[in-house]
């Protein structure tokens, strides 16, 4: 995968996901000249994570990120962004461009008293191209410790596992085009109530989704069904989906809600 820095900030709209050429990835922005302290992490394929290379044009935020996580596996198990999180150290925000269709992927790490505000982070953005083409637009920040990254939160606790989902809303236009209208793209869906029943059926977390259309929860390992309810303004509600979640690991989910236009 060829991962270039891009030259000119990318225009952007909220939705809620490496070779580098100069800069190494989770190092704080040093000056010229001078060796970086955290080394830049390898394109060699044998340097990846262990799970086989994405293929295929990236059409969702969820790929988007997971893009980048193939870029830089020590942002495995990092979280969307929640406003109703006290402290949320590290988490991610996607949006996507209506120029070109690409994928604005904000990334931040902070740690140091973070329930009342982190004492110091560090923030990437991304633009990650629907060919799977990711570029680094900015880096700023102090160099994350080796404890803080997303992927060392996991390490030696098989027990952590979780659902994270995403809920839109589509189609936006009436007739499709090829290629894609980004302007026609599926939109979050806002305060839907999402339930999470454990294998006997019962009840065991009731979430609303945030202003990105993300939902969350922390569960044990063991299979789930995930439950869209009807949203206010939509024709169609998803069906039930069926998750298992493995030890130490995090299941997506995405919900599609249907608009009704055609």
């Amino acid at each position: 995968m060829n991962i270039t820095r891009a030259a000119l900030p990318i225009a952007a709209i909220v939705l809620i996901v490496s070779a580098c050429s100069s800069s190494a990835i989770g190092a704080s922005p040093t000056p010229s000249g001078t060796p970086s302290a955290t080394p830049s992490p390898s394109t060699d394929p044998s340097a990846l994570p262990s799970a086989a290379p994405i293929s295929g044009p990236v059409t969702t935020p969820e790929e988007a990120v997971a893009r980048i996580v193939e870029t830089e596996p020590r942002f495995a198990g990092i979280m969307p962004f929640r406003d109703d999180l006290i402290g949320q150290s590290s988490w991610y925000k996607v949006s996507r461009s209506l120029v070109n269709g690409d994928f604005q992927v904000t990334v931040r790490i902070g740690w140091g008293d973070c329930p009342a505000g982190c004492i110091d982070e560090h923030i990437w953005e991304f633009a990650v191209a629907r060919d799977g083409t990711v570029n680094i637009v900015s880096e700023n920040g102090s160099q994350v410790p080796n404890t803080e990254w997303p992927a060392a939160a996991t390490d030696g606790d098989a027990s952590r596992s979780s659902i994270s989902g995403l809920a839109t809303a589509g189609p936006i236009c009436p007739v499709e085009k090829n290629p894609p209208d980004p302007s026609c793209a599926p939109r979050p869906v806002v305060g839907a109530t999402v339930v999470i029943r454990n294998a006997t059926g019962a009840v065991i977390a009731q979430l609303s989704t945030g202003p990105d259309g993300a939902f969350f929860a922390d569960l044990e390992p063991g299979r789930y069904t995930v439950e869209a309810l009807p949203a206010d303004g939509l024709l169609g509600t998803p069906g039930p989906q069926p998750v298992t979640v493995e030890a130490g690991s995090t299941a997506m989910v995405q919900l599609d809600y249907d608009t009704g236009i055609r």
